[in-house]
């Protein structure tokens, strides 16, 4: 990606509050044919970011983790979005047989441990790196494409 063209920001997260308003803004830039790489440690929060992008999209009830079915579907009232959880997958061609192409051509996709998907995830991308601080404090790094710098643009979290 072209560093003129990617968006880079940081933002705390203090809480389960500030990890929602997150997933409000990502939820309202996210459009079918994006990709959303949620990167972080075991119990960084990707899960929960993943589940507050999907609540703000309009999805209710049940969001299971996708860690043991690797991808779970959601029709949301705008946008099909895919949820994969890649930390089971043993070689990164498994994701073209999760039907991956096909995600991105019908909606959006949200991936958990993007790093173990070999290079196979589009460039561009957008890659949410979660950090903790301490038990409470969180850290969010977003890089990407450039027009996600529209969306952000005035977000301080809460």
């Amino acid at each position: 990606m072209n560093p003129e063209s990617t968006f880079t920001a940081r933002f705390a997260l203090p809480g389960l509050a500030a990890t929602a308003a997150l997933g409000t803004r990502l939820a309202a830039g996210l459009q079918a044919g994006d990709l959303v790489a949620l990167a972080g440690d075991l119990g960084a929060g990707k899960t929960t970011l993943a589940r507050a992008i999907l609540t703000e999209l309009g999805i209710t009830g049940p969001m299971p983790s996708p860690t043991f079915t690797l991808v779970q579907t959601y029709e949301a009232p705008r946008l099909v979005v895919r949820h994969y959880d890649l930390y089971r997958l043993e070689d990164p061609r498994e994701l073209l047989e999760l039907g991956l192409d096909e995600a991105l051509e019908e909606g959006a996709v949200l991936v958990e441990w993007p790093e173990r998907a070999g290079g196979l995830l589009p460039d561009d991308a957008l890659t949410v790196s979660l950090t903790m601080s301490d038990a409470q404090l969180r850290q969010a790094e977003l890089t990407g494409p450039a027009r996600w710098a529209s969306v952000f643009r005035g977000f301080a979290s809460v």
